[in-house]
C-alpha cells in the first residue's frame, strides 16, 4: 500500500485537524493518538513547499472557523466562557467545567427533579445511582453549540468518574463489591436523548451534527450495557468525523466476535481510519496468520514508525505464540519510543515467559523512572516480583496498578494468576470474575478461572469456563488441552478425546500459521525445529482409549506418543493407519501434514526436562510421557507375547532412569519369556528330526 503526494498532504491536513479539534474538546487520548500517527508520516519534500506562493498569509484547515454559520456564530458568542471552561477543564476541575454552561439548576429544571439528586453524593452510600425522572419538556434545552454542549457533559461524566473512585473501597477489600456506578450517567443520557429527538424530530431545523456528540452518547450508552444503540450511535459518529480514535475504540470494546465484526464492516465509512480500526479489532479478537500481518505491513508502509501499529504487529506475533519475534518487535517499539509506556505490560508478560530476567529488571527500572504512578509500571514491576517469586510483594504492585485504574486488565488477571501462588483460591476466582467484568473477551481471566475451580476439584464449574476460553482461543491447544483432561477426571472419555484430538489439530493450525507469517524471526533465534505434537496429550487419549477397552487405538496413540522423541517424521512412520481414522475427519496423519519444516513457537521447546539441547532439532527428546508410553507398550508386548519387543522397550526403560524397577522386571519376565519360547522351539525341532520317515 502507498499513498502518492496528493492524498499523503490530504492525510497528513486531516491528521492534524483531528488532533486540534479532540484537543478542543479535551479528548486528550484521542488527539495524543492522532499526533503520534501524524509524527510517523513520512515528512514531504521541502522543495515542494517552498514552491508554493506564500505571499498571502492563508489560515490551516485545522484552524479554520466552523462551515456551519449557525455554529460558527454561536462559537464566536461562547468563546469567552468556552475559554473558562476549557481551562477549568485543564485543571481537573470538572464540576466547574460542566457548571459554566450546564449549571445544577438548570440541569434540576430540565430533569424536573431536586438538584440533590443530580448532584454528587457525599456520603459512603454504594449501589446504583436514584432513578432520574425522565426529561421536562416545559423547559427549552439551552442553545449552545455542539463543541461547548460536548465539553460541559464530558466534564460531567468525569466527574462522575472521580467521584465513584472516591467512594469506592480499597481494592479486594471486604466491602469492594465493585458495585458502586457513576451517578451522572442517567443524566448525561436523559439529556442527550432529548437532544437527538429533538433533531430527529420531522420539522425539525438545526445545524448537522458534528459526529462528537453521538459518540458521546454511545460511550454512555456502552457504560448503561445497551449495547445495540451505543453500536448505532458510534457508527454514526465515525462516519460524521472518522479521525476521533476513541469512537473506534469504543466499537472495538464492544465486538465480541469475528463474526461481529464482519457484519459491521460492510457499514463503516471506506477510509484508512476504518483499515486501522479493522486490523486493531482482529487483534483484539485474537485473530492471527498471514492476512492480518500483510495488514499490519501495509499500513506500516505509510507510516513507518507509528508506535501504535507496531505496538499491533507485537501483539499479532504474542497472540501467534511466536514469543520471540514480539520481543522482537516491542523491543523495535522501545528503541523508537523509549519513553513510552503504553502495552508494555504485555511486553513483561513476554519476558516473564521466555523468563529474561535481566531484561525485565531493566524494564521495571525504566518504567519506574519515567512515571511509576501508571498502571503500565505498576504491573511491570509485579511481574518482575512474580519472576523473582515474591507473590505477596508482587499482589501489592497489582493492588497499586488498580488503585490507578480500576479497569486495568492485566493487573486483574495476573493478579489471581499471584493469589494462585499464594493459595488464596477465593481471591483468585475475585480477581479472574473482575477481569471479566472488565473485558469478557479475555480468555486468560476465563482460562483462571477453569484453573482454579479444577484445583477446588469442582470439575463441572471448571468445564464451563474452559469451554468458554476455548470460545475464544478456538486454535488454541491449551484451552482444548483443558477442556480434555477436565473432561477425562469428570469419567466423560469420549468427549475428552475429541477435545485432545482438538488439541493436536490447533497446535498444527499454529505451527502453519507460524511458518506462513513474515515478520517470523525464529529461524534466526532458534534455528529449523520440526514441529512436534504433544505427548502428554497423546499419553492422555491413549489412556483414556486403554480405559474405554480400545486397545488397539490406544496402542496406536502410545506409538505415536513414543515416537515423539524422535521427530514428528518418525511418529507418522509409526502411526497405524487406525490412527488417521481415529482422529475423526481427514485424520491426525492429516493433520501431521500441516506441519512444516517451520520453526516452532513454544519458547520452552528450546531445552527440554529431561531431553538434551542436540536432539531438540528432530524430536521431544525423553520426557515423562514418552516413558509412560514405554512402559504401557512393554506391557502390551508380554501380554501379546512379543518378549522381543517387551525385552527392548523394558531395557530402553531401564536408560531413561524412570521406573526402573518395574523396568527390571518386566526384563526379567520378557527374558524368561524368550527362554522359554526358545526350549520349546528345541522340543520341536527335536522332534521333527527324529520323526520316522514316511
Amino acid at each position: 500500500m502507498g499513498l502518492s503526494a496528493k492524498d499523503s498532504l490530504q492525510l497528513r491536513e486531516a491528521l492534524q485537524t483531528a488532533v486540534v479539534k479532540c484537543s478542543e474538546r479535551c479528548l486528550y487520548q484521542s488527539a495524543r493518538w492522532a499526533a503520534e500517527l501524524l509524527d510517523a508520516l513520512p515528512e514531504p519534500d521541502l522543495d515542494s513547499h517552498m514552491s508554493e506562493d506564500v505571499s498571502e498569509p492563508t489560515v490551516h484547515p485545522a484552524f479554520a472557523p466552523n462551515p456551519d454559520p449557525a455554529e460558527a456564530a454561536l462559537e464566536a458568542h461562547e468563546l469567552s466562557r468556552y475559554l473558562l471552561a476549557k481551562s477549568f477543564f485543564d485543571c481537573k476541575e470538572f464540576e466547574r467545567c460542566a457548571a459554566v454552561f450546564l449549571p445544577e439548576p438548570l440541569l434540576a429544571s430540565l430533569l424536573g427533579t431536586d438538584p440533590a439528586d443530580v448532584a454528587p453524593s457525599k456520603g459512603k452510600a454504594k449501589g446504583k445511582a436514584r432513578a432520574v425522572p425522565a426529561v421536562s419538556s416545559d423547559y427549552a434545552l439551552p442553545e449552545l453549540s455542539q463543541k461547548s454542549l460536548f465539553l460541559a457533559l464530558y466534564a460531567k461524566i468525569i466527574a462522575g468518574e472521580k467521584h465513584k473512585d472516591e467512594e469506592a473501597e480499597m481494592i479486594m477489600g471486604p466491602q469492594d463489591s465493585g458495585a458502586v456506578v457513576n451517578k451522572q450517567l442517567v443524566v448525561v443520557s436523559r439529556f442527550l436523548a432529548r437532544w437527538f429527538a429533538e433533531r430527529k424530530a420531522d420539522d425539525a431545523d438545526y445545524p448537522p451534527s458534528q459526529g462528537f456528540l453521538e459518540y458521546l452518547y454511545g460511550m454512555v450508552l456502552a457504560k448503561e450495557k445497551n449495547d445495540n444503540l451505543a453500536l448505532d450511535y458510534l457508527m454514526q459518529s465515525v462516519h460524521l468525523f472518522p479521525w476521533n480514535w476513541g469512537a473506534w475504540q469504543e466499537i472495538t470494546n464492544l465486538i465480541s466476535r469475528v463474526e461481529q465484526l464482519n457484519k459491521i464492516a460492510p457499514h463503516l465509512p471506506q477510509n484508512i481510519m476504518s483499515f486501522i480500526f479493522h486490523a486493531n479489532a482482529a487483534v483484539n479478537l485474537y485473530q492471527q496468520g498471514p492476512d492480518q500481518a500483510a495488514s499490519i505491513n501495509d499500513l506500516l508502509s505509510i507510516f513507518p514508525t507509528s508506535s501504535f501499529l507496531l505496538t499491533c504487529k507485537a501483539l499479532l506475533c504474542y497472540h501467534s505464540k511466536d514469543l520471540f519475534a514480539a520481543e522482537h518487535e516491542f523491543n523495535k517499539v522501545l528503541a523508537l519510543h523509549p519513553f513510552r509506556l503504553d502495552a508494555l505490560d504485555h511486553y513483561s508478560n513476554i519476558l516473564y515467559v521466555l523468563n529474561r530476567r535481566p531484561k525485565l529488571a531493566f524494564l521495571a527500572h525504566l518504567c519506574s523512572n519515567i512515571d511509576k504512578f501508571r498502571p503500565e509500571s505498576c504491573v511491570v514491576i509485579g511481574n518482575y516480583y512474580s519472576l523473582l517469586s515474591l507473590h505477596e510483594k508482587a499482589v501489592q504492585y497489582f493492588r497499586r496498578a488498580l488503585t490507578l485504574d480500576r479497569s486495568c486488565l492485566s493487573a486483574w488477571t495476573l493478579m489471581g494468576h499471584e493469589y494462585v501462588e499464594l493459595k488464596n483460591t477465593h481471591a483468585a476466582i475475585e480477581s479472574y470474575r473482575r477481569a471479566v467484568d472488565v473485558n469478557r473477551r479475555d480468555y486468560r481471566a476465563w482460562y483462571g478461572l477453569g484453573q482454579t475451580y479444577e484445583v477446588l476439584e469442582m470439575h463441572a464449574y471448571a468445564l464451563w469456563y474452559y469451554k468458554k476460553a476455548a470460545g475464544l482461543r478456538p486454535w488454541d491447544a491449551k484451552m482444548w488441552q483443558a477442556v480434555g483432561s477436565c473432561l477425562q477426571k469428570m469419567g466423560r472419555d469420549r468427549d475428552g478425546i475429541k477435545a485432545l484430538k482438538r488439541a493436536l489439530l490447533a497446535d498444527s493450525y499454529y505451527d502453519t500459521a507460524t511458518a506462513a507469517a513474515p515478520s517470523s524471526s525464529f529461524a534466526s533465534g532458534v534455528g529449523d525445529r520440526m514441529a512436534q505434537m504433544d505427548p502428554e496429550v497423546l499419553l492422555q487419549i491413549a489412556t483414556m482409549y486403554d480405559r474405554l477397552g480400545e486397545l488397539d487405538e490406544a496402542k496406536s496413540y502410545m506409538e505415536l506418543c513414543l515416537a515423539q522423541e524422535e521427530g514428528i517424521n518418525a511418529a507418522a512412520a509409526g502411526a497405524d493407519d487406525s490412527t488417521g481414522r481415529a482422529a475423526g475427519g481427514g485424520g491426525l496423519n492429516e493433520s501431521m501434514a500441516m506441519h512444516d519444516a517451520s520453526p516452532g513457537s513454544d519458547p520452552e521447546a528450546e531445552t527440554n526436562d529431561r531431553g538434551t539441547q542436540d536432539n531438540a532439532g528432530t524430536g521431544t527428546g525423553v520426557t515423562f510421557a514418552t516413558s509412560k508410553a514405554r512402559m504401557w507398550l512393554a506391557r502390551y508386548a508380554i501380554q501379546a507375547r512379543d518378549y522381543a519387543t517387551a525385552n527392548r522397550l523394558a531395557t530402553e526403560l531401564c536408560q531413561d532412569g524412570v521406573e526402573v524397577e518395574e523396568a527390571k522386571a518386566l526384563m526379567r519376565q520378557a527374558r524368561s519369556g524368550m527362554a522359554e519360547g526358545g526350549a520349546s522351539s528345541s522340543v520341536a525341532d527335536e522332534q521333527v528330526h527324529h520323526q520316522p520317515r514316511g
